[in-house]
């Protein structure tokens, strides 16, 4: 199937290499995915489908200003490159019509980039008999999403860039008969039954935990753990300007005194943009290869994320970030506490699976609020003892990822983009679980 979306990609390149006349210049990026959904409710398939599908951005690029459009594809040859046909020439009906972009800037190299990885993707009827033994008569609700995805870029330059992953993602919760529900996941790229089974049995053993009472806790500060999906919501957070070039440019950024120097993580910290390995491509929608990029190193800020926009505006190079300039493929450096002796090393405090409704209090103090969700637990002496009410937290990155920051965890968690809204992502997070001293709740 991937050979199907690389025939119909290289048809168009072919096509509009030969229809874009000097002095026009063209990128065309790609997305293809055939992908299989299955929803579950109480374990059993309540729906499935299969959906195959193509899409295309054309820029045109002409005396200093530029204009795209995207086009659905068929996959039939000719239907595509009349639609092709037809984009190009709203597009240069369009361009004299704008005016000159100030911060244009193009990558003239010519440059190949070929990467499929080609990892077999599990049998569903495997997966569904494992769901089934693993989650019994339990009301689990969840969607299962596996396929490749392929992703495309070339330019009138020479460039020319494929990407192909196979993944999975098994996103769902166990509910239990009074309305709480222990949310869990498990994605990547390589399966392993062992893995899921891991995973459903933890879910099972928490939700026993959420037919006790609720325990409501004062405001206070707390030990507190937050398992890697709880540690996702705080890192998706910081993506958003956190590692920007040009918010740091424009002092607008989370991580501002990180950058200047002015504070420091814990030494433990250390995040990585993990193109290599990852289910993300190696190029950028704007035509610039990507590399593994260290954005904080042992606690201190290095390099930013800088897409070609910026790189003009601030005079930098730019490395392949795309113009939102987030993170695809984070990776956080896993440190030496097990799994297995997690809750001893909590000992009494909070035990966070997940967060919900993030958002900045004081953004230049890096100090972030949001909820806890799901299945949060008190636990005392190394035991759980009741789920939590939802309380409200307020803290500042710079305590909970450096000066309270106790351990991170030995494993860490592939998490992929759940996101299917217009097609199926690229993103990722590999994460483990910190251990903080002190966590501040507000409510």
């Amino acid at each position: 199937m991937a050979d199907h979306f690389l025939h119909g990609f290289n048809s168009l390149v072919d096509w509009l290499r030969a229809n874009v006349r000097p002095p026009e210049q063209f990128t065309l990026s790609y997305a293809g995915e055939r992908s299989q959904f299955i929803r579950l409710n109480h374990a059993k398939v309540r729906q499935a489908g299969d959906v195959q599908q193509s899409s295309a951005s054309l820029k045109l690029i002409a005396e200093g200003r530029q204009a795209d459009l995207r086009l659905t594809l068929s996959g039939d040859h000719k239907i595509d490159c009349q639609r092709l046909a037809e984009a190009l020439e709203q597009l240069r009906q369009t361009l004299p019509l704008i005016p000159q972009d100030p911060y244009l800037q193009l990558n003239e190299q010519a440059w190949d980039s070929r990467h499929q990885q080609q990892a077999p993707l599990p049998d569903n009827a495997e997966v569904l008999a494992r769901i089934e033994a693993g989650a019994g008569d339990l009301d689990l609700v969840g969607i299962l999403a596996a396929g490749p995805i392929c992703r495309g870029f070339a330019s009138s330059h020479g460039a020319f860039g494929w990407h192909q992953a196979n993944s999975f993602n098994f996103d769902w919760s166990l509910f239990h008969a009074n309305g709480q529900a222990v949310k869990a996941n498990y994605a990547g790229q390589v399966w392993d039954p062992q893995g899921l089974d891991r995973r459903l049995a933890r879910a099972r053993e928490q939700l026993e935990y959420l037919g006790r009472p609720l325990k409501t806790l004062a405001p206070g500060q707390y030990r507190a753990y937050f398992a890697p999906s709880a540690m996702e919501e705080i890192v998706d957070l910081l993506g958003w300007g956190g590692f920007s070039a040009q918010a740091v440019a424009n002092k607008n950024c989370p991580l501002q005194r990180l950058y200047a120097g002015e504070a420091t993580l814990s030494p433990l910290v250390s995040i990585a943009e993990q193109v290599s390995g990852s289910i993300s491509p190696a190029f950028s929608g704007e035509g610039y290869p990507r590399s593994d990029l260290r954005l904080i190193d042992q606690g201190r800020a290095l390099e930013q994320l800088t897409s070609a926009r910026s790189a003009a505006e601030f005079q930098r190079q730019a490395n392949g970030a795309e113009a939102w300039e987030s993170p695809s493929a984070l990776s956080m450096a896993a440190g030496d506490l097990a799994q297995a002796d997690v809750l001893k090393a909590l000992g009494t405090g909070l035990y966070i699976n997940n967060l919900w409704y993030l958002n900045y209090s004081d953004q230049p103090a890096a100090r972030i609020t949001g909820l806890t969700r799901f299945a949060c637990f008190w636990v005392e002496n190394g035991e759980i003892q009741a789920p939590v009410s939802t309380m409200r937290f307020d803290d500042s990155v710079y305590s909970l990822l450096g000066s309270q920051l106790e351990a991170l965890t030995l494993e860490r968690e592939m998490l992929l983009s759940a996101s299917t809204y217009g097609q199926r992502q690229t993103g990722s997070s590999h994460l483990p679980g910190a251990l903080v001293k002190r966590l501040t709740l507000t409510l």
